[in-house]
């Protein structure tokens, strides 16, 4: 499976992954995943917003057990992040089998679209619409940088952009969803554990800040004459880092938009995007609006507008603690104490987050031993890999089988 579907989506010079929504690469991952349902003999449907689904049981019973993940890509993204929870949800349903194991309840495996919003600007579009956090009209507002609408790129790809929206009759069939993910972080490289139990998301969100200025000639325009919006986004950003830092918090620009981007001119304007991530929503508040008086500090000094628009939010996920409890009694042997996962935060966001809401949700991590994600060098290696499968098959054979 892996060799099947690490071609896809990749790019031949930086070696990363474009797997974006309602592209190409994306429909070759769709196809790879209905592929694999069918070759498992899966009853395979995609949702009203075109999530893929692959049962074992009847889909319409409930209390279903639900597995799997993502496939898209942030720009130049790694190989693990989002598929190595399908790819393993499919080795835990083959390894289930091997065992023999009968279900009480029944199984799916899930393919959330447009997890990363490489595209749309906005994360985890397919479980927010199913979940209800994303309306078709808010859905039908994003466009990608190009100009195309999501209805345009939905449609191009094959999609009814009108069916778009909450499917609470599909969450009610949910028992329980449990996603496998890489690590993003080293947490388990330095315990020494392959794999681990998440305990909550911490609260996140992305802020746009738009520095607004005059644009003039690089040559020609003397300093003290100038209004660079540039000035205040650069200072900005080291005030993103001061008070991360400051807050025991995660503060990051990682993308940026320069009108009119000559080399020979002064910008007119500077938009740059906040991703800001904390333990606790106090601290988050502290980062960000702090973050937001520099800014303003800044754009007064060097006579630059500045608006500062919160483009989406997500506070704190606390997984469900009896789910947890249970992945902790299954995976942890309870007779020996050495046996224990840990049980870990983190500050990325996932569909498990999302759904958390509305089904008991959880998630286990597999071990990164170099913390890299969103990157090409984004690594696990195989016997963690294969740990995780079969932790993953523990799981569901304790909440689902015999």
């Amino acid at each position: 499976m892996w060799r099947e579907l690490r071609p896809l989506g990749r790019h031949p010079d930086s070696g990363g992954y474009r797997r974006f929504a309602w592209t190409p690469a994306d429909a070759e991952c769709r196809g790879w995943f209905e592929g694999q349902a069918r070759l498992r003999g899966l009853v395979y449907e995609v949702d009203r917003n075109g999530n893929q689904w692959a049962w074992v049981g009847d889909p319409g019973a409930g209390d279903a057990v639900v597995i799997g993940s993502h496939l898209d890509s942030v720009p130049d993204g790694g190989a693990f992040d989002g598929p190595l929870g399908v790819v393993s949800s499919f080795a835990a349903l083959d390894e289930l089998r091997a065992r023999g194991v009968e279900f009480t309840r029944p199984l799916a495996i899930v393919n959330f679209g447009d997890e990363e919003g490489a595209r749309f600007g906005l994360a985890c579009v397919g479980s927010r619409l199913t979940a209800g956090q994303l309306t078709k009209e808010q859905a039908h507002r994003l466009t990608d940088g190009d100009g195309i609408t999501l209805p345009r790129a939905m449609e191009t790809a094959g999609y009814d952009p009108d069916a778009i929206g909450v499917d609470s009759d599909r969450l009610d069939r949910i028992g329980a969803f449990v996603e496998l993910h890489v690590e993003q972080g080293r947490a388990l490289d330095l315990s020494g554990d392959r794999v681990g139990i998440a305990s909550a998301i911490w609260p996140h969100g992305r802020w746009r800040f738009d520095f607004r200025g005059e644009a003039n000639h690089a040559g020609t325009t003397r300093l003290v004459d100038r209004r660079d919006p540039m000035l205040s986004y650069a200072e900005t950003v080291l005030a993103a880092r001061r008070e991360a830092r400051l807050a025991g918090a995660v503060a990051t620009f990682g993308k940026i938009a320069v009108e009119p981007n000559g080399v020979n001119a002064i910008p007119s304007l500077v938009r740059g995007w906040l991703d800001s991530r904390a333990a606790d929503q106090e601290s988050l508040d502290a980062v960000v609006t702090g973050v937001e008086q520099a800014a303003h500090a800044y754009a007064r000094e060097h006579g630059v507008e500045l608006d500062v628009v919160r483009e989406s939010f997500t506070p704190v996920v606390e997984f469900d603690h009896a789910l947890r409890d249970e992945l902790a009694r299954i995976l942890g042997k309870e007779k020996d104490p050495a046996l224990a996962v840990p049980v870990l935060g983190t500050g990325a966001g996932h569909d498990a987050g999302i759904l958390s809401g509305r089904v008991p949700t959880a998630m286990l991590f597999v071990r990164n031993p170099t913390g890299v994600s969103h990157s090409p060098a984004e690594f696990a290696a195989e016997d963690d890999c294969v740990a995780g499968v079969r932790a993953l098959a523990d799981v569901v054979e304790g909440l689902a089988g015999k």
